[in-house]
């Protein structure tokens, strides 16, 4: 039986990998810090441990101990534009961390070692984003990705260390975290109509992005180590259909019974139109044709309306505040 660790398996994506994981036959441990994550989204017969990524001594007890065959490393603080103002948090969290990890998968032989990453990476640029393009990230969490999917490259090259990166992109349904309200805008929509507010709009809504729902990302992250041809590549993997903000107000509010009402705020530094090519995904993992945007949302309604709307959570230490976008100030 195969042991993986999975790295942020009580968050979003990673609770439905840590799932596939274990329908495929993995002994799953989850690290999560339960900084953005549930301790009730992980699976039943998974492990749980809680800590951080960051405690260099928890990571090589770990590695020690568990002599694990894969490592999923799916732990992020995940904020494209908030990045801008908790540097020191992002590179700490999303390289730092990564580089633990990557340090102890070397040490102990792990045969594969998966990395989510993001299309944050592509920065501004021509779409639809092809895996060939040279990455040109804009914002401290995009570098923090980019430089670790370059250091597994050079573990690769160095150790042998066998990786496979994904560059997933606007991920929505069950278990997502509706309180952020930094990140996930289809999830912010819900708990704003829930909550009887109005969905807020950075800009004038003709912003487009390709919205990927659950299943067509985690399925083929947990399968990708049985996947040869997967090995020390990097994939975009997600829907193919880009839609922009206006419309997906319209089908948010549909399938919460809602009536459109938005708010319009000003627009914040962000990459336009940002979505991808999955040629090369589809071909090696053998996908179908991704959920639809009503198919998911619909998935995804449903969800929260059992679970309810969140309080909205509140970063803790932002480290610059000079062009703050607003609505992420404190009590807004």
């Amino acid at each position: 039986m195969a042991k993986s660790l999975i790295t942020g398996g009580a968050g979003f994506i990673g609770s439905h990998v840590a799932k596939h994981c274990l329908a495929a036959g993995h002994q799953v441990i989850v690290l999560d810090d339960l900084s953005g994550g549930f301790e009730d989204h992980i699976p039943a017969g998974a492990t749980f441990i809680k800590g951080s990524i960051t405690d260099e001594q928890l990571i090589s007890k770990l590695f020690a101990e568990h002599k694990f065959d894969y490592v999923y490393h799916l732990a992020a603080y995940a904020a494209e534009g908030l990045s801008h103002f908790i540097r020191r948090f992002n590179y700490n969290n999303n390289l730092i961390g990564s580089i633990n990890l990557i340090n102890e998968s070397v040490k102990h032989e792990v045969k594969c070692f998966v990395f989510t990453s993001s299309i944050a990476v592509y920065g501004p640029g021509q779409v639809p984003m092809t895996e060939d393009m040279v990455p040109t990230p804009e914002d401290p969490y995009g570098v923090s990705k980019y430089a670790v999917e370059l250091d597994l490259k050079a573990a690769h090259e160095m150790f042998g260390l066998n990786y496979v990166v994904f560059r997933p992109h606007n991920v929505y349904g069950e278990n997502q975290n509706i309180g952020d309200k930094y990140r996930n805008v289809i999830g912010i929509f819900m708990n704003q109509i829930m909550q009887n507010l109005p969905m807020t709009i950075f800009g004038d809504g003709t912003q487009t992005r390709a919205f990927s729902y659950i299943d067509d990302v985690a399925i083929p992250i947990a399968k990708c180590v049985d996947i040869k041809e997967a090995y020390n590549e990097v994939f975009n993997i997600g829907a193919d259909k880009p839609y922009t903000i206006n419309e997906l107000v319209t089908v948010v509010s549909k399938h919460l019974n809602a009536q459109p009402n938005v708010k319009h705020l000003q627009a914040r530094k962000e990459v336009l139109h940002a979505y991808s090519s999955h040629e090369k995904s589809h071909r090696v993992f053998k996908t179908g044709a991704p959920v639809t945007l009503d198919e998911g949302i619909g998935k995804m309604a449903a969800w929260a309306k059992k679970v309810g709307s969140r309080a909205s959570q509140e970063f803790g230490n932002i480290e610059i505040a000079k062009n703050l976008p607003e609505g992420w100030t404190k009590k807004s």
